[in-house]
This record gives C-alpha cells, sequence and structure tokens, in this order.
C-alpha cells in the first residue's frame, strides 16, 4: 500500500457514530456499502454484526477496493467486495441472491483519498493531470470535457453542477486559453477569470466540483439507485445516505419525502389518482451534520449531511 494514503486510511469516515447508530447493526444483520473507500463504516457495521453478519460492498475505484480488501480481510467471508458502481446493487445482490437487507448505506462524492492524490486530478491545490474518474478505466475525463466539449455544453455544466453564477465567463476564458494540462493551470486560469473575495471560497471549487460530477455521472447514478435502495432493504431495514454539497442532498430529499407519502398528486388536486403508496419514513426531517468534536479533527467534515429512511 503506498505509503502516503495510510494518513487517510488513520481517520474515521466522516459522521461515523452518527451513521452506525442510524443504521442500528446487529449480530447476523445483512448490509451493503455502495461507496466503499477505505472500508470506515464498512468495518464498524462489520464489529457490529459478529459473529456472523454479512456485507457487500461496492466500489469503482480499484485503489479504493485494494486499501478495503486488506483493512477487512480479517472478517473473511463475511465480507464480499465488487468493483461496481452502487448503481448496479440491485443487479448484483439478485446475482449473489443478497436479499432482504438490514441496512444500506451511500456515502456519495469524491473520497478525502481521491482528493489527496494530486495523480487522480481531482483538487485545484495540487499539480496533477485533468483526470477527475472515480474509475481510472473509464472513458470520459476532465481533460476531454475541458478541452473538447463546445463553450455552451461547458458553461451549462459549470452552472449545473457546480450552480457557478459566472458560468459563461469561465467557460469562454477555457475555450480561449485551450490546451489545459493541468489542474493548476485550470484553477490559475479561473482565479484570473473571476478574482477571489477575501473570505469566499477558491473561486475554481465550483467549477472543480460541476467537472467531477460530470465526469463521474454522480447524479444521474444517484437517481438511479435511490429506488433500488427500497426494493433490497427488508421492512424495517435502513437507508443511510451522506451527501457533501446541496445537489446531491436535494435529491436525497426529495426522494425520501416522495415516498414517505401515500399520495403524491398535484395539491391542487382534490381526489388521488396517483395510487402512490408510502415505501418510506423519514428517520430524521433535517440532516445530520457533524459537531464540534469532528469538525475541529477533520475540517472537511463541515458541508457533509446524513438523511436516514426506514423501510415500511
Amino acid at each position: 500500500m503506498p505509503s502516503e494514503l495510510y494518513s487517510s486510511l488513520l481517520h474515521q469516515p466522516v459522521l461515523y457514530q452518527e451513521t452506525l447508530a442510524a443504521l442500528r447493526p446487529s449480530p447476523s444483520a445483512r448490509f451493503l456499502d455502495g461507496t466503499l473507500g477505505a472500508a470506515g463504516h464498512a468495518m464498524g457495521i462489520l464489529k457490529a454484526t459478529n459473529p456472523d453478519g454479512l456485507l457487500i460492498g461496492l466500489d469503482v475505484d480499484p485503489q479504493a477496493l485494494s486499501i478495503a480488501r486488506e483493512r477487512l480481510e480479517e472478517f473473511g467471508k463475511r465480507a464480499k467486495l465488487f468493483k461496481a458502481s452502487y448503481a448496479q446493487m440491485a443487479e448484483i445482490c439478485h446475482a449473489e441472491g443478497f436479499l432482504a437487507l438490514d441496512g444500506i448505506l451511500l456515502d456519495v462524492g469524491a473520497s478525502s483519498m481521491q482528493f489527496d492524490r494530486a495523480e487522480r486530478g481531482f483538487s485545484f491545490r495540487k499539480e496533477g493531470p485533468l483526470d477527475m474518474r472515480f474509475d481510472p478505466e473509464a472513458s470520459l475525463s476532465a481533460d476531454e470535457i475541458v478541452n473538447s466539449w463546445p463553450e455552451e455544453e461547458l458553461a451549462n455544466i459549470i452552472y449545473r453542477f457546480g450552480e457557478e453564477r459566472k458560468s459563461r465567463r469561465i467557460a469562454r476564458a477555457i475555450v480561449n486559453a485551450r490546451p489545459l494540462g493541468t489542474t493548476k493551470e485550470l484553477a490559475d486560469l479561473i482565479l484570473r477569470t473571476i478574482k477571489a473575495k477575501r473570505g469566499s471560497i477558491h473561486p475554481a471549487t465550483r467549477t472543480f466540483q460541476a467537472l467531477r460530477i460530470a465526469v463521474n455521472e454522480e447524479l444521474d447514478s444517484l437517481e438511479r439507485v435511490l429506488p433500488q435502495t427500497l426494493e433490497l432493504l427488508s421492512s424495517g431495514g435502513r437507508l443511510a445516505v451522506i451527501s457533501f454539497h446541496s445537489l446531491e442532498d436535494r435529491i436525497v430529499k426529495q426522494f425520501m419525502r416522495r415516498e414517505s407519502q401515500d399520495c403524491i398528486c398535484p395539491p391542487e388536486q382534490l381526489v388521488c389518482t396517483c395510487g402512490h403508496v408510502a415505501s418510506i419514513k423519514e428517520i430524521v426531517r433535517r440532516p445530520i451534520r457533524p459537531q464540534g468534536a469532528e469538525l475541529s479533527t477533520n475540517p472537511r467534515a463541515r458541508s457533509a449531511r446524513l438523511r436516514v429512511g426506514e423501510k415500511i
């Protein structure tokens, strides 16, 4: 294991205690971790489900899987790991006969481990290639979007996925400066284009977020996986989703609000015709956020939000 990864492994994953409390792992239970990462949450779940609880873990990042396999080796056949997107969870669980689950965890977005490795190209603070792929074998990279996509399409994804109001100015600057070769070149260009206000986030933050989401089809994958979780959970099973920005959290919130209602007809409609039946109840109406102790040791956790639902 590369030595520079050890620092990532020494930290507990975000909202660790809160997530375990929400999922309520118990002996012999069956769980799925759809975003395995360095297996911090998975290890906690497996310890709490001794002696014979089972867990399936998914991740598209082969580096993360390698670390997770090493860390979960002590649990033997109780942990079964796959290189796959969480959007494939129903397919994998049906193939494995792994159904009626007690809990599913999704920790969506990029991990600290990915941000910390310059060669992965996720961070505007580190010199690296314009990559940003969770799966290094995926065909689309940030380089292709930055250096090949039409200006209007580039502006649209920066606005939609980054919620960047100056998206058109940034897209125009990128097109005029092509080709761009590294993360630092792109970040410096954005800094020159829209400047930095004292006390605000780095001007490149939203653009880098947008590129990462577009490269990995993150929002589309999240929208596709949420209905699958309800298919796989047993009655009383819990779904826990950790997100890090408003776009992801909004998708999860709207899904849980919709699926917790018996009728989803428009409010002005007097008679229900949708036939919708509630399939989940929200355990928390407001997302759980990190508290002072965690924030003091892990400032990156500040934007994390945990939402929890229970299958009816």
